[in-house]
């Protein structure tokens, strides 16, 4: 009996990567089936044998680091034990499933074979999927690819290797190192900062290792502008006529800061008032092609020239590289290998309307060698795979394409090359002289012609001839201070520095300006707010290495270090964390410092805000603050976190059961989004235990955990007699998660239920005088019986009855009325709503099958 084909799983680290895979090697022949990610099958061979190929997807990390739940609890935990404290690697993405969805898969499975990106995230990424799927290092390998093209798909399948386990522990020593550093300072200054002042402009008023000298870039040049002192200068300038054009000469000592020199000057060429030329100088000179695109480059000119910032950039980019267009764009290297294969990348362009032509004419002629750039071992140059129309791609992801082909194809065009011309004069004793310019081989310009030179004529001179000034002038000027940093000149900043990744940042780039340190304004320049300004002038008057960087360029090397092997990785996290315990030390014992320049820019508490609602302790009014949202009790001296981006208002005078705090309405902007009351001080300090859980699975954007553990609404609160609470107003379980559908208690006349957890909306008989919940319970399915006051002139209850009670999920009428949104259907049950009208009707429903779906019953009371 022949033994068994072997199984080969394979992962990749996106569902279209996968796909892209699948279908080369399966040659389109491969059969797809539903999972957490799509699973694509087919027959092939593997080192040489017939095997059986099941290839299939992460979603990006698997895993994400993060403190143990002991230490979640901001009130609870003192910063400083953060350092110390241990990391727990939790699912990033649990509601996926994506480390059972790969347990599963490999099941039965003798090989693991690795297609995650080329880089050290995606060599983190592999080892997390190896502890999914459990292979041994033996039956594990690592394909490398550039791009999903078949040649390159096919080639990474013949040259397998193993996983990089030191490139692994690399990306885990800047996990922790960054979650530790961060979290500590982060927690500090917002429990410091926002208990104190009303107008930050921040939630979270955050701290990062690659964040902060990325901020300091920018607010350096905010102080640079701001001291820069405007001086006047002069130059002399004078013009002559010569074959009916009038030159302007430029004068060999610039410009001179004193008027009287000047003029001293002035009054000796004009008593002179003769030029004679003194050299006359010709010769060719070139401007080189540009060597290869690696990602920095890239960013700068998307943002610089076609205006994209370097976040969208990379987004564009990911999108046209996981579609086969270009190759992997994330690389350091400026060269490209020996092997590369220029011919056939040109060849696939030859059909493109837009530059076919120029490359067929580069093939005919031929193209030329690339300049030698900078070969970091990671992968080629960013290059074209295949050719494409704006109609393919859209806009935006055209424009990025545009110019990745045409820096691809000037980089093995000529180089362009002109011939200069200078002619010198002198005057009085003093030198002048003027330039033009003649191109002779436009070479790379023609395919960039943003980089182009123009042509400058001057008319022909001769040695020892004499030319009359025509007029001369004493041009008066001033010196102007720098401008503020583009995105581009911070990019440059950030990589001369060592700030960051080729990878990371766009990410740093873009998280100071999500927490609203600088504003992106016109020209994609960053404007300090004066919360930047402020946090990074602290920085500085505390310990200036916070937001120099000096520390995390040092730390970067390091890490590269462990990258190669050659220190270990846990020597480096140590001596990195002890740094920042004593830089943390000081900074906490310095704080007033600080404090001194927030107090000078900001509003105090009780300075800002406007009254909103009563407090539960002392019965005085509070002050309600949007930035960020929170209310400020001035007699108990206490603060009480809301949630973000809502409308909050006062909620019927009603008070909460437990404390006494008047409750508030939070909705959610848009036609469809969500409302639900909460009780200010349960939302900051949640009464119950075990409640942080239910919390957390609920959390969803920014609407995270600040200070002691905020986030309990009545929509989650268990409390059993509470009227707003989700023992009285929940309904039942949703059908997207595991929470639970809440009636919302202000939707009228667009009655809806909404999830707790989730985005889940559930509309009910809309135009309905009422609809409330009760205490029964439906036999059928355990949910909570409704009760529906239907509008007089629309009741669909017979004989004109208005009054109806009944289950949403078992009576047919009430089911018949229910309309999702952000979700799947409910499937349908049988039975009968047992509500009288108010003149003796009963609701009648229309029959159905029986519910089977486990989701429906109402698990979470």
């Amino acid at each position: 009996m022949a033994p068994p084909i072997p199984k080969v799983l394979m992962v990749a680290e996106k569902p279209s990567i996968a796909l892209s895979i699948a279908s080369v090697l399966s040659r389109n022949q491969a059969s797809t089936r539903r999972g957490s990610t799509e699973v694509h099958e087919f027959d092939g061979k593997f080192l040489g044998s017939p095997a059986h190929f099941k290839v299939t997807s992460v979603i990006g990390h698997v895993f994400s680091v993060d403190f143990p739940a002991k230490y979640q609890d901001w009130a609870a935990t003192d910063p400083l034990d953060l350092f110390q404290a241990q990391v727990l690697k939790n699912e990033s993405n649990p509601k996926a499933h994506i480390c059972r969805h790969l347990s599963q898969e490999a099941r039965g499975c003798r090989y693991l074979v690795l297609w995650l990106d080329c880089d050290r995230e995606g060599e983190n990424i592999c080892f997390e999927v190896i502890q999914c799927t459990g292979f041994k290092t033996n039956d594990t390998y690592r394909a490398r690819f550039s791009s999903v093209t078949e040649k390159d798909v096919v080639k990474a399948l013949d040259n397998l290797v193993k996983p990089n386990k030191d490139e692994a522990l690399a990306v885990d020593a800047r996990q922790e190192i960054d979650l530790k550093v961060g979290v500590a300072f982060t927690r500090f200054q917002t429990s410091y900062f926002q208990g104190k002042y009303g107008n930050l402009d921040s939630r979270v008023i955050s701290y990062g290792p690659c964040q902060t000298p990325t901020l300091g870039f920018c607010v350096q040049r905010y102080l640079q502008i701001n001291t820069f002192k405007s001086e006047k200068f002069w130059s002399l300038h004078p013009y002559i006529i010569e074959s009916g054009y009038e030159i302007q000469l430029e004068w060999q000592r610039g410009k001179l800061f004193d008027i009287n020199v000047a003029m001293m000057f002035q009054k000796l060429v004009s008593e002179d008032g003769l030029l004679e030329v003194t050299e006359i100088s010709e010769k060719q000179e070139t401007k080189s092609r540009p060597v290869g695109l690696n990602t920095v480059n890239l960013l700068k000119v998307a943002s610089s020239a076609l205006g994209f910032g370097p976040q969208m950039a990379m987004q564009l980019a990911e999108r046209l590289y996981t579609q086969g267009f270009i190759s992997y764009p994330r690389t350091e290297s400026t060269a490209y290998p020996p092997s590369f294969d220029f011919l056939g990348v040109l060849s696939a362009q030859t059909n493109n309307p837009t530059w076919g032509n120029y490359v067929q004419g580069l093939l005919t002629a031929g193209y030329q060698k690339p300049r030698p750039g900078t070969d970091v071992g990671d992968h080629p140059p960013i290059t074209p795979m295949r050719s494409a129309a704006e109609d393919m791609l859209g806009n935006d992801a055209w424009k990025l394409y545009q110019y990745i082909c045409q820096h691809f194809i000037g980089t093995v065009s000529p180089d362009c090359k002109y011939i200069r011309r200078k002619v010198e004069f002198s005057i009085g004793g003093e030198s002048f002289h003027c330039t033009g310019q003649h191109v002779v081989t436009k070479g790379f310009t023609a395919i960039m012609p943003w980089l182009a030179l123009n042509d400058k004529n001057i008319p022909s001179f001769v040695k020892g001839q004499k030319i009359e000034v025509s007029k001369l002038e004493l041009y008066e000027g001033i010196t102007s201070p720098p401008d503020y940093l583009t995105e581009s000149e911070l990019i440059s900043l950030m990589e001369k520095n060592g700030i960051g990744t080729d990878a990371s940042i766009p990410v740093h780039i873009n998280n100071i300006c999500e927490r609203n340190y600088v504003q992106v304004q016109a020209g994609r320049k960053l404007v300090p707010t004066p919360l930047g300004i402020t946090l990074v002038r602290g920085y500085q008057t505390i310990d200036p290495d916070l937001c120099l960087p000096d520390i995390r360029s040092f730390i970067e090397q390091q890490i590269t270090l462990i990258a190669k092997g050659q220190v270990d990785h846990r020597h480096v996290v140590q001596h990195v964390i002890q740094q920042f315990i004593q830089k943390f030390s000081y900074f906490v014992k310095k704080i007033e410092d600080m404090d001194a320049l927030f107090e000078a820019q900001f509003s105090t508490l009780t300075e800002s805000g406007r009254i909103l609602s009563k407090c539960g302790k002392c019965l005085r009014y509070m002050k309600y603050s949007t930035q960020p949202p929170r209310l400020y009790c001035g007699t108990c001296e206490e603060v009480y976190y809301l949630p973000q981006k809502e409308i909050i208002k006062l909620y019927k005078e009603l008070s909460c059961p437990l404390d006494n705090f008047e409750l508030l309405i939070c909705s959610m902007p848009g036609p469809d989004g969500k409302s639900f009351p909460l009780c200010p001080y349960c939302y900051s300090n949640p009464p119950f235990e075990g409640i942080e859980a239910l919390i957390n699975t609920a959390k969803t954007g920014s609407a995270g955990k600040i200070g002691k553990g905020s986030g309990m609404p009545c929509s989650l609160c268990p409390h059993p007699s509470c009227p707003n609470s989700l023992v009285s107003q929940g309904v039942c379980a949703c059908p997207e998660c595991s929470g639970t559908l809440v009636l919302d208690p202000i939707s009228a006349p667009r009655w809806r239920l909404c999830c707790n957890m989730c985005n889940c909306l559930v509309f009910l008989a809309q135009g309905a005088h009422r609809i409330s919940t009760t205490k029964e319970r439906c036999p059928e399915c355990d949910s909570s019986i409704i009760e529906v006051d239907f509008n007089k002139k629309t009741t669909p209850l017979e004989d004109g009855a208005t009054l109806h009670r009944g289950c949403i999920l078992c009576d047919e009428l009430l089911h018949s009325l229910v309309e999702m949104k952000h979700g799947r259907s409910f499937k349908h049950m049988s039975s009968r709503g047992r509500g009288r009208g108010r003149k003796g009707g009963r609701g009648r429903g229309r029959g159905g099958g029986k519910m089977m779906d486990p989701k429906m019953s109402f698990r979470d009371f």
